[in-house]
């Protein structure tokens, strides 16, 4: 009852205001005003006037709770009157002995959605996003927007909800917005996280606290990757806190070897054999566990240590390599990200040479990963310099995130791209998506014409993979390969590989049938 009286508050308060404030009510105001006169008198339209500033302080201000901006989609609240229905749905969970969920969800990479096709594009996902919450839920459930692709939902007390339902409506929720937007005859997808947190669990007994720790478990979510689910916990609390507290380690762990390269797989789509790795930082806290690079990144940088970041990855990836050689494991590269704050580094080039020479490497052995964004949007010189003066070394030039970052196909050229990498957001469900399939098509087909190689992202299927390898990529890189694993569990993994490979029947020159 509660909440409909708020909801119908707001309505009625949206339609006083919407009167006050509209061009028709000036247009009205002097006829009202000598209507109050022949009526009353003088005394009456003194008291009208007295008391007109009255109704725009009480209704506008108490609408403005409810409408802090205009909702694009009926039903969706705003912030502040989320948060009221949420304090009174705490309140009457605990006083009926019912139970209630707070959920948060986001879209991932947001801001490249928009990037790649266009702010209206975006704003129509976020719509069809809050529609399709709308559709999903029970009429007494309240959503709001938090964000500009954030969203919250409440839901009524419940007799019956624990903890396997809550995650169970989390998949449903997220089954209906992970479906495309068709947009002018396009198929956008996009993924989304979510964090929950049950009222049983909030961490106070106030309203916006419980919120909070939704919130807190989005974010928990977020860190953990695409599609994600997390349920918040006084564990997950504490782990978000100690990121803030992990500044004061960094230079600590570069230097102590905490902070290692862990190495992800890339195979052939013609013979399925291992092309190469990719060296993604992580972080072995002695307290703490594995930290990934969005735990620590930011430290990092703030404290002006990327370059460091990219000596130890380095000695570390080509330490990698050399073992290998070694133990007589075929890897022909390692691929190593190198951001621009790195690639403006005038000395670049004179310390990747020192360091391969100090492995007896030749440069092939290295491909350096520069993102599309940074060959899209530099006008830098000095990174052009850097970029072409690496590739002429004979390292190869990985173009990274390709699709996200609208480059030209003269950067292309500009930088000596080796080989461009598909982003994972071109990958996902291509093998159910005809756009999706188009999309990739056309990005293979100018690789070939430029004789450029192709790796694809994200690949997490086998029907991804198929898919790519009829397509024509030629490189394929993804969980449905094999996960980031440390170096000593690379050499187990490339025998098991290996082995695969030599039980799988060869027809036709190499390729399996």
């Amino acid at each position: 009852m509660a909440r409909r009286r708020a909801r119908t508050l707001a309505r009625w308060q949206n339609h006083l205001t919407s009167a006050l404030s509209s061009p028709g009510a000036l247009v009205l105001l002097p006829t009202l005003t000598l209507a109050v006169y022949m009526a009353a008198g003088e005394t009456g339209l003194i008291w009208f006037s007295l008391s007109m500033p009255g109704l725009y302080l009480i209704f506008g201000q108490g609408a403005l709770r409810f409408r802090a901006s205009d909702p694009a989609v009926p039903g969706i609240l705003t912030r502040q009157a989320f948060s009221e229905i949420v304090s009174q749905t705490l309140k009457q969970a605990h006083a009926e002995d019912r139970f209630a969920v707070i959920y948060a969800i986001a879209l991932s990479e947001f801001d490249a959605l928009a990037d790649r096709y266009g702010q209206a594009a975006a704003d129509t996902v976020v719509l069809r996003t809050g529609e399709r919450l709308i559709a999903t839920l029970r009429d007494v459930d309240s959503v709001a927007q938090l964000g500009d692709a954030r969203f919250g939902i409440c839901t009524a007390p419940l007799r019956h909800l624990d903890l396997e339902t809550c995650i169970q409506m989390a998949s449903r929720l997220q089954t209906a917005l992970e479906e495309p937007v068709a947009i002018n005859g396009v198929n956008i997808y996009v993924s989304a996280s979510v964090g929950f947190c049950q009222h049983t669990r909030a961490p106070d007994s106030a309203g916006d606290a419980w919120m909070h720790a939704a919130l807190t478990a989005l974010r928990e979510a977020q860190h953990r990757g695409p599609s994600a689910i997390r349920a918040f916990s006084d564990q997950m609390r504490i782990a978000i806190e100690t990121r803030e507290e992990i500044r004061d380690d960094v230079v600590k762990a570069l230097d102590s070897g905490q902070i290692q390269p862990w190495f992800q797989p890339q195979i052939s789509t013609d013979t399925g054999e291992i092309t190469g790795f990719e060296a993604l930082a992580r972080w072995h806290h002695p307290q703490r566990g594995i930290l990934l690079p969005k735990d620590f990144l930011p430290a990092i940088e703030s404290a002006g240590l990327l370059e460091r970041l990219t000596e130890v990855m380095m000695y570390h990836t080509f330490a990698a390599l050399k073992a290998w050689d070694g133990a007589d494991a075929h890897v022909p590269q390692v691929g190593v990200n190198f951001t621009s704050s790195e690639l403006r580094n005038p000395r670049l080039t004179d310390k990747v040479r020192w360091e391969l020479d100090r492995f007896d490497l030749t440069p092939d052995r290295l491909a350096v990963e520069v993102l599309e964004t940074v060959v899209a949007c530099t006008p830098d010189d000095l990174i052009t310099r850097n970029i072409n003066a690496l590739g002429a070394m004979g390292c190869r030039i990985d173009l990274d995130d390709f699709g996200t970052g609208h480059a030209a196909i003269t950067s292309i050229r500009r930088f000596s791209v080796s080989r461009i990498k598909i982003d994972r957001s071109f990958v996902m469900k291509a093998d159910r998506d005809p756009e999706q399939q188009r999309m990739i098509s056309a990005i293979l087909t100018m690789a070939e014409r430029l004789e450029v190689e192709t790796l694809a992202e994200g690949v997490e299927t086998v029907g991804e993979h198929v898919l790519l390898a009829q397509l024509g990529c030629d490189h394929v890189q993804g969980y449905g390969i094999g996960r980031p694993m440390p170096f000593d569990q690379t050499l187990d993994w490339i025998s098991r590989h290996t082995a695969k490979l030599a039980d799988t029947p060869r027809f036709m020159d190499g390729k399996s049938g």
